[in-house]
């Protein structure tokens, strides 16, 4: 008899204290995803920067090939849209 009244406590102590770590977790997961959606605009805006800086030299200089400029270009705009189409995505489904 006392053990199964042990084993009652127990998984009753341990239930209520999980329960309230819920509260917990969903404010700090609403901070971070609040962080990131006012940071990764400007994250995308500077990876964008460097992209088009290191595509520049394929548009300007002595050895310029503009159709491979572009392809670039156009390469690194489409990665750069699948992963803003996807964090946009996920951040709906999880939030």
């Amino acid at each position: 008899m006392k053990k199964s009244i042990f084993i009652l406590l127990t998984f009753l102590m341990t239930s209520a204290s999980s329960f309230a770590q819920i509260g917990g977790i969903e404010d700090s997961v609403n901070d971070v995803s609040d962080t990131i959606r006012t940071i990764f605009p400007i994250i995308l805006g500077v990876i964008f920067l460097v992209g088009f800086l290191f595509n520049a030299g394929h548009f300007f200089g002595e050895n310029a090939d503009l159709k491979k400029g572009i392809t670039r270009v156009l390469v690194f705009v489409l990665i750069a849209g699948a992963v803003v189409g996807i964090f946009t995505y996920l951040i709906t489904i999880v939030v």
